[in-house]
């Protein structure tokens, strides 16, 4: 599913339009995104949560031409997912390989 997808389906399922539903969409991602920069994480319950995880700096080999490079330090996003949404989805996928 891409954003697009997602924003038809909020407008489909709320009766909104779709301009509506993507500012709405927008507003939560802008927001989700905001908190992770201010290093905050974001928890929603049944689904997962975000938060940022912190990567030091290191020494490595640059692929192509084998030279040593330093790897600077950096932060990246990391997605947990729940316990919730992990069952559903294991369910699910049980079910689906049942009837086969």
């Amino acid at each position: 599913m891409v954003k697009s997808e997602l924003i038809q389906e909020l407008s489909e399922k709320a009766h909104i339009s779709p301009k509506i539903a993507e500012i709405a969409v927008n507003t939560v991602f802008d927001t989700m995104t905001q908190a992770l920069i201010r290093g905050e994480g974001i928890e929603i319950r049944g689904f997962g949560s975000f938060k940022v995880r912190e990567y030091k700096g290191r020494i490595g080999n640059h692929p192509r031409t084998g030279t040593i490079i330093e790897i600077p330090s950096k932060r990246r996003p990391f997605f947990k997912v729940g316990k919730e949404l992990r069952e559903r989805i294991n369910k699910k996928s049980q079910e689906t390989t049942e009837v086969k």
